[in-house]
């Protein structure tokens, strides 16, 4: 095995003998390394580029994290110390004044606490990638919270100091963004390396339902969440909601739906308003339609609905029923009277509150964006009186075990990866003709597209990074290249930005499989094999044979030729 990887490395400059040896050796190394080795570009050879002076007008622009983590890490020591003694939690002298003001606002205090502050409740999630399966047949390959997409529902209430932990099972960096928390997280839970973790500290203080979702830094938070990263957490507010007071009671059935997009593609997600494969409620198409949640008439019901997106528009809607109560963001203070749907965009979220009448039958509940709804966002609330309710549903999605997992994998009808070939069907093999001369991978959405091309021997491929993020500290610009991993022959790229471009000509024929060194979940396959002469390329730029140009013109002359003795005929009539 050394030996098949020594060879071809043998035969490529000592840049890319480095980039192959990374791959091979260990990719989250290799995404480090590709990071460092940018940076050095931009003070070095790409010096005086207008990528370099906007990149490093970005870096200069922003905080130095690090410095920021290592001075929180040191008040932390500070306050460890001064508790021990003193039994308290101080704060630092320059935010005594600060927290002053806040207490005598109107508006809640912000959710700093100092990160010894004993909590009221642990939270814990893992976060890895891995596989998960759909329903109706479909495997999906992508990031994970505890398992599953989307990860649990987190619940807590208002006031309660929160101690958030993440973990990092995968392979890659990760992180977290909790939107539930009024202070500053980055710093302490942004790009978590492999096996580690991290933690912050929190008070809840604003009540309502919020999505939290992976969040490494920089270019990776978008693709992260895009590639299954998020959940719901719900701060259980003090006051109660309204139709909660006028019944004298809590709700018979509590639902928490999220609503999320699932890609087949990073170009499919990234460009226009996204175009997902499947659109679900809580990690399974039509789950609730398979598995209705059962309630009886007249009972009260509430649901805590939240759009993770990352794309599209939604608005849920239950048929046959208006709200009672509808609350924005689900804060019991943003009340609105009635409504037969609630809009909303990304992270927008809501709770709604009803009666079910008195008249048992299917209650259908979807988003009235219908083309989301047809493609899985569709579920059941079922009215029987004889029935056993479902007294409270929460948005985790399916877990299952390695064995359930190897099974739907057998049986599958397709499987699908954004950034890495699905089944052919999904990620069609791009065929091209004879007369192609060169053929373009674009690299978008941190992946490869297409991702897989079939070419005859001597096609040139180029190819053309079009993602645009701007620098923030974690991941660089999506950086990307193109390394090859199996084949006949090693190829590597250099790193490249927006724009930037790199090509190579397979001779050889055979399958050549690579990846992106910064990002290795991305995956490409190269083709290279005698094509069908009956194949028409679908893009890539051909040569003009002669054959065929005479054949044209001879067709064009007699074509002229009818044209001229028909308008004679017309004359003499």
């Amino acid at each position: 095995m050394l030996l098949s990887i020594i060879k071809p490395i043998a035969r490529v400059s000592s840049l890319t003998a480095i980039f192959t040896l990374l791959v091979f050796l260990n990719t989250s190394h290799a995404c480090d390394w590709c990071n460092n080795q940018f940076f050095m570009e931009l003070n070095s050879d790409r010096e005086g580029t207008l990528v370099a002076d906007e990149l490093l007008a970005s870096i200069r622009a922003q905080h130095d994290f690090e410095e920021l983590a290592a001075r929180a890490q040191m008040e932390t020591s500070a306050s460890a110390s001064a508790s021990a003694s003193s039994g308290a939690a101080p704060v630092p002298d320059n935010f005594i004044d600060i927290i002053e003001r806040d207490n005598n606002l109107e508006a809640r205090p912000t959710g700093y606490v100092p990160q010894d502050t004993e909590p009221d409740e642990r939270v814990r999630i893992t976060l890895s990638e891995g596989e998960v399966y759909l329903g109706n047949g479909v495997m999906y390959e992508g990031f994970t919270i505890d398992g599953g997409i989307p990860g649990p529902t987190i619940r807590v209430q208002e006031g309660d100091i929160v101690e958030f932990t993440v973990v990092n099972d995968g392979s890659i960096d990760h992180g977290a963004s909790i939107h539930t928390a009024y202070t500053q997280t980055s710093k302490y839970l942004g790009a978590i390396a492999p096996g580690d973790s991290s933690t912050v500290v929190f008070q809840a203080n604003h009540p309502g339902v919020y999505m939290y979702h992976c969040a490494p830094g920089g270019h990776a938070i978008p693709m992260h969440v895009i590639l299954g990263q998020y959940g719901m957490m719900v701060v259980e507010p003090k006051q109660k909601f309204k139709l909660e007071e006028e019944l004298g009671r809590g709700p018979d059935v509590e639902i928490d739906i999220t609503q999320h997009e699932i890609y087949a593609s990073g170009k499919d997600a990234v460009t226009g308003q996204g175009h997902p494969l499947y659109t679900t409620f809580n990690g399974k198409l039509f789950r609730y339609v398979e598995e209705p949640i059962m309630a009886k008439p007249g009972d009260y019901v509430r649901i805590n609905f939240l759009n993770v997106g990352p794309n599209l528009l939604s608005t849920f809607h239950l048929v046959g029923i208006i709200w009672d109560y509808a609350y924005w963001q689900g804060n019991p203070e943003n009340r609105m009277t009635g409504g037969q749907s609630v809009t909303a965009g990304p992270t927008d979220s809501w709770t709604v509150e009803f009666r079910v009448p008195p008249d048992e039958g299917a209650y259908t509940m979807l988003t009235h964006a219908v083309g989301s709804a047809s493609r899985g966002a569709i579920g059941l609330l079922m009215a029987d009186n004889e029935a056993e309710r479902t007294p409270y549903t929460s948005q985790q999605g399916p877990v299952h075990s390695e064995e359930e997992l190897a099974e739907f994998r057998e049986k599958s009808v397709r499987t699908i990866n954004s950034s890495a070939p699905g089944s052919p069907e999904v990620d069609v093999p791009r065929v091209y003709s004879q007369d192609t001369e060169e053929v373009v991978v674009q690299i978008i959405g941190n992946s490869f597209y297409p991702k897989v091309v079939d070419i005859k021997p001597g096609t040139t491929v180029t190819w053309v990074n079009e993602d645009v993020f701007s620098y923030m500290e974690g991941e660089f610009s999506g950086i990307h290249n193109a390394v090859a991993t199996s084949g006949p022959d090693i190829f590597s790229s250099p790193l490249l930005t927006h724009g930037e471009s790199f090509s190579y000509t397979f001779e050889e024929m055979g399958e050549y499989e690579y990846i992106c060194t910064p990002h290795p979940y991305m995956k490409g396959i190269v083709r290279v094999s005698e094509p069908s002469t009956d194949v028409i390329a679908t893009s890539g730029v051909q040569a003009a044979p002669a054959g065929v140009s005479i054949i044209a013109l001879v067709l064009a002359a007699f074509a002229a030729f009818l044209g001229f003795i028909a308008m004679i005929k017309r004359a003499d009539d």
